[in-house]
């Protein structure tokens, strides 16, 4: 899977009334061309061989149809496959941000919130000796997880169980309000895991022995 990134951005103009623009600056229309200037960063400048995704998914600003608000609050995230690709979005997102907002003579500021949302970085599986690797299906998405934190420390593998029920409903994805579970996938991934746990307990039972008998010696 990916790792990927949060951000938000505050863009500052000058509020005022719908009939007089022109004695305001318009944050809203700035945001706008900030959105659409963001997305131009992947489709020309992100190596297309190193997929990377980037989504504004949020836009607040504003109460009233015919008043201009003083700032806007816009936040997304960015995703890539390597570590490269994130940190060229992360420097790129905040260098398009300022210099967008600037032309439209509007203030920013551009918050990472890297105390709460961290980069995550890929989550890359160790197959070595995970049995049936050959059959498993291997095509990453740009899905991101920070069980990847993890492996940075212990080599290990993240598996997606299958949930979904076999009928002609439309499918609902994870986030989705109306997603539904199937439980009798259950104990499909119990006994995964309990065979994974046997078969790294006789891979390496023997080191633990040693290990055991260098205590009772001591």
């Amino acid at each position: 899977m990916a790792g990927s990134g949060v951000f938000e951005a505050i863009i500052s103009g000058k509020g005022g009334h719908a009939a007089t623009p022109q004695l305001s600056i318009d944050p809203i229309l700035a945001a706008s061309h900030v959105i659409i200037s963001l997305h131009h960063l992947v489709s020309r400048e992100a190596d297309p061989l190193d997929p990377q995704v980037l989504t504004v998914g949020k836009f607040q600003g504003g109460g009233a149809f015919n008043v201009i608000p003083d700032y806007v609050r816009i936040g997304g995230t960015f995703r890539a496959f390597s570590r490269e690709g994130l940190k060229h979005l992360k420097q790129r997102i905040e260098q398009v941000i300022v210099g967008q907002a600037a032309v439209q003579k509007c203030n920013t500021t551009v918050n990472f919130l890297a105390e709460k949302n961290p980069l995550y970085p890929p989550t890359i599986n160790n197959g070595e000796n995970l049995p049936g690797i050959n059959n498993i299906d291997k095509q990453p998405i740009m899905a991101a997880e920070d069980f990847a934190f993890y492996q940075e420390v212990i080599p290990g593998y993240f598996f997606i169980l299958g949930m979904e029920y076999n009928s002609s409903e439309p499918f609902r994805s994870l986030h989705s309000p109306y997603l539904k579970i199937n439980e009798d996938g259950l104990p499909y991934g119990a006994a995964l895991h309990a065979s994974l746990a046997t078969s790294y307990l006789i891979l390496y039972q023997q080191d633990v022995a040693k290990v055991e008998k260098s205590i009772d010696e001591l």
